[in-house]
């Protein structure tokens, strides 16, 4: 059983050797425990520091892609590389090494294929309480909309099987944190969550320039990752808000025409057509959507297969050309 430990890294020179040094070095029921850090552009010393501090594996990017690049670019790199399990942590040293045993325990046991990390945000002294309650609604709403019960949906500390590795396909380019929780909901890969502890403080966040900002791209990832997965729920719901108050209003006309006074109503009947109208077009927008959803599901299954076949056919040692950057071996 082999474990690969993926670090998604940004320009991480102070706070890298405290993370990997924090990193476990053996685990019972594995084989075999890798790290792997993704360099996303960095423009320190962040590579040569993960190289100094003997990694094993190393994704570097021209220039910075993004997280969710990086987080993708991890998995890819992981699964060429034969891992069974995936775990992924920060490189700001933010969650604890010593709980990864606990993280990938429900995947040895065959409990889950995805496990989360719940940091338990209501503990953590430097969130300010503003932040803890906007992590705490964001992670009900994302709750609500993939259908799961993680209390952690922005913690990026998680675990992934193989299996599960091979059927996540991040679109965002912001981070990858919700969507795929999102779509670990959608597929029914069995998802579970664990408490984990972190530690302090050693920067500030780098991932959003201000709280409105985060809230902006999360709103806009999670209904994008709806819409995407549950198209007709989304648009047939809209449609029917808009259509029902114009059929309303059709009601209302017709009844006062029929008593003889319709002649003083041709407003209501005229707002009553562009409502009925405009709910009927995004209910038809919801269906076309949902058609295309099924084409994209066989392509998704057929992604996988191609995944599959790949990695059947070669071999897991690292060559120094995995995609989708060069990578170096120790």
């Amino acid at each position: 059983m082999k474990l690969i430990i993926q670090i998604p890294c940004l320009n991480e020179e102070q706070t890298l050797p405290q993370t990997l040094r924090d990193l476990p070095e053996r685990i019972d029921g594995i084989d075999e425990i890798e790290v792997l850090v993704i360099d996303d552009g960095s423009t320190d010393r962040s590579a040569e520091v993960a190289r100094a501090h003997g990694v094993h594996h190393l994704v570097r990017f021209t220039n910075n892609k993004g997280l969710a690049e990086a987080f993708m670019a991890g998995l890819d790199a992981s699964l060429k590389l034969g891992a069974d399990l995936i775990v992924n942590t920060d490189a700001d040293n933010q969650y604890r090494g010593c709980d990864i045993e606990k993280l990938i325990r429900p995947i040895l046991e065959r409990k889950a294929d995805m496990v989360i990390g719940d940091r338990q945000v209501e503990s953590i002294a430097h969130f300010s309480p503003l932040k803890k309650s906007l992590q705490k609604v964001g992670s009900w709403v994302v709750r609500h909309v993939s259908e799961t019960n993680v209390p952690d949906a922005t913690s990026g500390f998680r675990a992934y099987s193989r299996e599960a590795a091979l059927r996540m396909n991040v679109i965002s380019r912001f981070t990858y944190t919700l969507e795929t929780i999102i779509q670990a909901g959608k597929k029914n890969i069995a998802l579970s969550h664990v408490q984990v502890q972190t530690n302090g403080k050693l920067r500030e966040s780098r991932l959003f320039k201000s709280i409105p900002a985060y809230l902006t791209r999360s709103i806009d990832t999670i209904f994008r990752i709806y819409a995407m997965y549950e198209p007709m729920k989304m648009f047939a719901w809209s449609g029917m808000v808009i259509f029902t108050p114009g059929a309303l209003l059709a009601a209302r006309f017709l009844y006062y025409y029929v008593t003889g006074d319709g002649t003083g109503h041709i407003q209501s009947l005229i707002l009553a057509s562009v409502l009925m109208i405009v709910g009927f077009q995004i209910a038809m927008i919801g269906l076309v959507a949902d058609l295309i959803g099924g084409n994209r599901r066989l392509l998704e299954d057929t992604l996988y297969r191609i995944k599959k076949l790949e990695l059947q056919s070669m071999p897991h040692e690292s060559n120094g050309l995995l995609a989708p950057e060069p990578v170096a071996e120790k």
